[in-house]
């Protein structure tokens, strides 16, 4: 239980006091899940390069072992390169994708943001009429 000091509290100013407060904490947790997120993305591509570099390894013994030839024709080598610059490709239009859908979002906070306030200043203008026809009323 919060304490009484005997003042009386105003209803905007307390409502006001804990909206920030309440994005106060939301803010501090921003960096928090951003190094997560961070984190987890790398133990993931980690992981799968492990995995990846183990199974060519493991491979690789098996072949040596076995006595295969591992030797390859110019179109096979150029078939895997072709392969690896596809998926490089493909990493870099999802990335370029994620940073324009990014930048997108930001501009539609930004004006969600300014309408905001335009429509703010408009229902302060509208609730001045409507304060200023009160008194004109009741003064006649």
């Amino acid at each position: 239980m919060s304490e009484s000091t005997g003042e009386p509290k105003d209803l905007f100013t307390e409502c006001k006091k804990n909206a920030e407060k309440f994005f106060y904490e939301i803010d501090k947790s921003t960096p928090v899940y951003h190094q997560t997120a961070t984190d987890i993305q790398k133990n993931y591509l980690d992981a799968w390069k492990n995995v990846i570099n183990s199974s060519i390894a493991l491979q690789q013994e098996f072949a040596t072992k076995s006595g295969m030839n591992v030797n390859i024709n110019e179109d096979s080598m150029k078939a895997i390169q072709n392969i690896t610059e596809q998926a490089i490709t493909a990493f870099q239009n999802q990335n370029k994708f994620a940073l324009d859908s990014t930048e997108t979002s930001k501009k539609i906070f930004d004006a969600f943001n300014e309408n905001t306030k335009t429509i703010a200043a408009l229902n302060k203008n509208m609730i001045e009429l409507m304060l200023s026809a009160m008194k004109t009323k009741t003064q006649n």
